[in-house]
């Protein structure tokens, strides 16, 4: 069994019957300012879960689902998400500084406000999604995947030139 603790307090905030996070089922969890540093969650069903505040700060998210999912405020960093499934999240003001996002589904996401910095976005779909005042310094955006309806940060100039992709 494994305790999901709370982030600031001791308090079990959910109790896993599973040996380990690897392809667990947490759709539609609440697990709002959770304690997740350093977990593997590879494969894990996140839909619509609510992970806002949460430290997931050097965690293993490979090909999760994170579909709906709220990570407002959360801490990701550097974590590996690569192959993430983010379509719909709400990662606003989440902290992505120096996370693997190679090959990310970041559809229809709100990126509002989020930190970047020196994130690995190659190969990274950000189609419809809200970048509005996200911190890109330093990001490796080479083959980054962006369409009309994405909203880039202000004073963001020649997305082509820094290698990212405009599709139909």
């Amino acid at each position: 069994m494994i305790e999901i603790k709370h982030r600031f307090t001791s308090e079990v905030l959910l109790r896993v019957e599973v040996d380990a996070l690897v392809r667990a089922d947490l759709r539609n969890a609440n697990l709002a300012v959770a304690q997740l540093v350093g977990r593997d969650l590879t494969g894990a069903q996140l839909t619509n879960a609510n992970l806002a505040v949460a430290d997931l700060s050097n965690a293993v998210l490979r090909n999760a689902d994170l579909r709906d999912a709220n990570l407002t405020g959360a801490d990701l960093s550097p974590a590996d998400l690569r192959g993430v499934v983010f379509r719909g999240a709400n990662l606003t003001g989440a902290d992505l500084a120096d996370c693997n996002l190679q090959g990310a589904s970041l559809q229809q996401a709100n990126l509002t406000g989020a930190n970047l910095t020196g994130a690995l976005l190659k190969g990274a779909n950000i189609q419809g999604a809200n970048l509005d005042r996200a911190v890109l310094d330093n990001a490796l955006l080479d083959g980054l995947i962006y369409d009309k309806t994405t909203t880039l940060p202000a004073l963001f100039f020649e997305p082509e030139a820094k290698g990212m992709i405009l599709v139909d």
